[in-house]
């Protein structure tokens, strides 16, 4: 049997892992150019909190019953496709579930030889796609320049400030604990950081460690501390939208202040995007993710979560509340000799 979670119910607030179900269902039989994959890890996302609301998000909502959306790495254990073979390790999108069949257009192979499998779903997966096409496409990085990140000890934040260090940057981070900001700072060289849960007034701090400004902010956060970055911004400035956690498990909007007027005065550019826009590019930047990675020019940490299928509603939320550092992943399954 194949086992799944399922959306029970709509979250109102943070969700609860009474808002999902595990089920079971006969495995499926793939048909022709399908596969059929076991998953091995488990990616859990901020992107999903989005996904099951009511309102509509940018991509099709998970509707109440149906499995949760979601990427895994995978092994291929039967396949109906040319391209894919028993054994074969793939970057698959089916969900919240032990097995699933897909088309072989949507499958991504992992040479696990070249690296850790669990790779494919964070720095050489989508969060690294994410900060690398956020950063140089969006962002518009050039050298010597001073970056902020928000959410920076997160899967994608902590990948933003080592693209930036590589390129030339000064870099600086905020995330919610102590060991998160010696992590960015001492492990991954961020050239400063600071715990936004102890500080009181953000606008004041970023003064204090960006005095001349911030060149790019990269954004995953949203709320406060992004209101205090636009008075911050350097003449031409760039702010890269790409989350808004801070919003995400909200039962009642935030007011905030109207910042525009700083845009003028700045001449700034504030642009959101999904890293689905890049999709062409995509081998070209895990190409070069992956060179860096070998050159031992950029670290990742992995918060993994065992204890099989059933742990994914617990990982999800802890994720939400920032539990994690680096990518968060469940565990389900071993490899298959």
């Amino acid at each position: 049997m194949n086992r799944q979670i399922t959306l029970a119910s709509r979250p109102v607030g943070y969700p609860k892992e009474s808002d999902f179900n595990l089920v079971e269902v006969p495995i499926p039989t793939p048909a022709d150019n399908q596969v059929l994959v076991k998953t091995i890890y488990l990616s859990v996302d901020p992107y999903m909190r989005g996904r099951i609301n009511s309102a509509k998000s940018y991509a099709a909502n998970v509707d109440i019953d149906e499995v949760m959306v979601g990427g895994v790495i995978a092994q291929v254990i039967e396949s109906k496709h040319p391209n894919f073979e028993v054994g074969d390790i793939v970057n698959a999108n089916i969900g919240w579930q032990e097995y699933g069949v897909t088309e072989g257009n949507g499958l991504r192979k992992i040479d696990p030889r070249m690296v850790p499998i669990s790779t494919g779903a964070g720095i050489l997966g989508m969060p690294g796609l994410t900060a690398y096409f956020g950063l140089l496409e969006v962002g518009q990085l050039q050298e010597l320049e001073t970056v902020f990140v928000s959410g920076a000890a997160g899967a994608v934040g902590s990948v933003v400030g080592q693209i930036a260090k590589i390129k030339g940057c000064r870099v600086i981070g905020s995330a919610g604990t102590d060991e998160k900001i010696d992590y960015i700072v001492n492990e991954l060289g961020f050239d400063a950081a600071f715990n936004y849960k102890h500080v009181t007034d953000y606008h004041a701090e970023l003064q204090k460690l960006i005095p001349d400004g911030i060149d790019v902010y990269f954004d995953n956060v949203g709320g406060e501390i992004t209101d205090a970055v636009f008075p911050n911004l350097r003449i031409n400035g760039r702010v890269v939208i790409c989350g808004q956690i801070s919003q995400y498990n909200l039962e009642k909007p935030e007011m905030g202040p109207r910042f525009l007027w700083h845009m003028i005065t700045k001449r700034a550019r504030i642009e959101g995007f999904l890293v689905f826009d890049f999709v062409d590019h995509h081998p070209r930047a895990l190409a070069q993710m992956a060179e860096w990675l070998q050159q031992g020019k950029l670290k990742y940490h992995e918060t993994i979560e065992e204890g099989g299928i059933e742990r994914a509603a617990a990982a999800f939320i802890s994720m939400l509340k920032g539990g994690n550092i680096g990518k968060q992943l469940v565990k389900i399954a071993e490899l298959n000799a």
